[in-house]
């Protein structure tokens, strides 16, 4: 296994290489970063990605933009097939300067998935560097899906994230939440935004729809990850789910369904 702070792909001579990997139970990857740019895709399965400022959640169809030098990790919770582009710093100011959750079409699929195999000294004339110059011409037009969980920084936001991430389904208000640690409820409403740039009932809702990702990748029932959310009946959480990323969970991993996915503006 190679070193992380000192990953091949960095050295490779080719502007843009791959690599990919089949992992059949859970994995995880420390905190680490690389001087090129890395997409992380899961082709089956899902992973989450951390960085220092949030938390990206990756089902299939959906990909993390990692810019250079960015310290990140991941977890692969399950079985996951594993897709990665490295591209250099030269090649990547036209794509997004922060970690982004990217929708990736069906075209895009294909293109990483025969991109990884390539060899890593493939030649600047052939057909192989054709491909990558359409695959990023591809990356820069990919719409980007509101699939993130933005980080605290004030301890008190802190706590209450972690109670939540704890237990997602628990459903106290906002004002018995400022009572736990000890602030006025507009203290924390303001702490919340400033911090996440998010209302405290849309962070919320937005670590429920990553969790209920992650379980529905899972393939545990739609009701099931409902009940244990939060949600008094199953309906509650598909009018979340559809508002927020267009198609109802029963139907978000089917493929195909890609060309009418429309992320929702209430959660970005």
């Amino acid at each position: 296994m190679y070193d992380l702070a000192d990953h091949p792909a960095d050295r490779a001579a080719a502007p843009i290489v791959g690599e990919y990997w089949d992992e059949p139970g859970s994995n995880s990857v420390s905190w680490h970063s690389h001087r090129r740019g890395q997409l992380i895709y899961a082709q089956r399965g899902c992973v989450r990605v951390h960085t220092e400022d949030a938390l990206f959640v990756v089902p299939p169809h959906r990909a993390v933009w990692v810019p250079p030098e960015t310290i990140h990790a991941a977890h692969y919770p399950r079985e996951v097939a594993f897709r990665g582009l490295f591209v250099i710093a030269a090649l990547c100011a036209t794509l997004p300067q922060r970690a982004t959750v990217m929708q990736v079409d069906p075209l895009t699929r294909e293109l990483i998935d025969a991109a990884v195999r390539l060899p890593w000294d493939y030649p600047a004339d052939g057909h192989e560097q054709r491909l990558m110059t359409v695959l990023m011409d591809r990356l820069v037009v990919l719409p980007a899906a509101p699939l993130s969980l933005p980080e605290g920084r004030d301890e008190r936001v802190l706590r209450v994230m972690r109670a939540l991430r704890a237990d997602p389904a628990d459903n106290r208000s906002l004002g018995l939440w400022a009572r736990s640690v000890h602030l006025s409820e507009r203290t924390l409403t303001r702490r919340f935004a400033v911090d996440t740039g998010m209302s405290f009932g849309v962070w919320r809702q937005q670590l429920r729809l990553t969790v209920a990702l992650e379980r529905l990748a899972a393939g545990e029932p739609v009701t099931t990850v409902a009940i244990d959310l939060g949600y008094g009946t199953p309906s509650s959480f598909t009018t979340m789910f559809k508002k927020a990323l267009g198609v109802p969970p029963s139907t978000y991993f089917s493929r195909g369904l890609l060309s009418h996915d429309s992320a929702g503006s209430d959660i970005d």
